[in-house]
This record gives C-alpha cells, structure tokens and sequence, in this order.
C-alpha cells in the first residue's frame, strides 16, 4: 500500500509540474483579448532556460529591472542581444553599486547601458521586458540562487497591454536612475 501511494504520489507531481510549466491560455485567449500567460517555479522548474530563450529571440529592445542580478547566463544572452543591435538597458538596485558579484560589471563592460535606481530604499523589481510584447516578472532574481536553492515562482505573459505598463513603469525609474559605474 506505501508504495503504490508514492508511486500515485509521484504521478500527482508530475501531472501537477506539466501543467504548471504549460503555457495557460486565460478566457478570451482565442480571441486575442487576453494575454497567454507560462507559469514556472524554482528550483529546477527551468525558469533560467524559459528566459534565455525569449532574450535569444528579443529583436528590437529589452528593458531590465533587478534586485539582485548574477546570474552568468542571462547576463551573457542579454550581452549576444546587445551585440546582434537589440537595445539593452538595464536598471538594477543600489546595492549591485557595490556588491563583490554582480552582472553589473560585466553587462557595463559590454557596452550595455546599465543604471542604479538608489531613490527607493530597495529597488525589488524582478522584470524584463521584451520587444514591447512579452514581460517575464515573478519573485525571481537573476541569480544562481534563484534557479538552483530557492523556491521562486516565474511569469511570462505574452500582452503589448500589459508589456506597455512595465515599460512605462521602467522608464519611470530610468528617469531618477543614475549610470552604473566600476
């Protein structure tokens, strides 16, 4: 009996993880008056790669807000972005100013616009818009922590109308922002 409520147990999980993981098209979807929204949790939900793979097929601009930003692999694709001439520009929290390891550093050596949001006492956003069409947000950092310890949860949702209120949302805080420097 132990075993075969571990085997249904397991099951469970693994139904519950490809459902969760599977884009959700939210009522009117088909309509295109609702966004398409992936859900992914960490760890090992694949939240790193889900990003990585939108930042390879960004063509024209990707905005970045960040708490905490170490994470080697999103850092290198945001960096081949700004090399294949999307617009990179990244805002993180004051504390990346002077934290021993950041991405700041090696995005700003990259010639990718980087700037420290310092007028609020943290700068928790955890957001990336892409292409004006596509926001990935959630209690995710870009850190190695976030994809491999941590429980987090990751948004992608798919909608120019809500894109268009993050973008919106980052330009306010591009406003009072100050460069980056090392």
């Amino acid at each position: 009996m132990g075993r075969l409520l571990r085997d249904c147990r397991a099951l469970f999980v693994f139904i519950a993880v490809l459902l969760v993981s599977a884009p959700i098209p939210l009522p009117g979807a088909a309509r295109g008056g609702m966004p398409e929204v992936v859900v992914l949790f960490s760890p090992g939900g694949g939240c790193a790669d889900a990003i990585a793979e939108i930042l390879d097929g960004a063509e024209s601009e990707i905005l970045v807000q960040a708490y905490s930003f170490t994470s080697a692999p999103i850092a290198k694709r945001l960096v081949d972005a700004h090399k294949r001439g999307v617009k990179v520009r990244v805002i993180l929290d004051k504390s990346q100013q002077k934290e021993r390891y950041t991405s700041a550093t090696f995005l700003f050596n990259a010639g990718v616009p980087v700037m420290i949001d310092s007028e609020h006492a943290i700068a928790h956003n955890k957001v990336i818009v892409v292409d004006a069409g596509i926001v990935i947000t959630g209690s995710y950092n870009f850190t190695k922590a976030a994809e491999k310890r941590n429980a987090e949860n990751l948004l992608i949702i798919r909608s120019a109308k809500i894109a268009k209120k993050y973008r919106d949302n980052w330009l306010l805080h591009s406003s009072h922002s100050r460069p980056y420097f090392r």
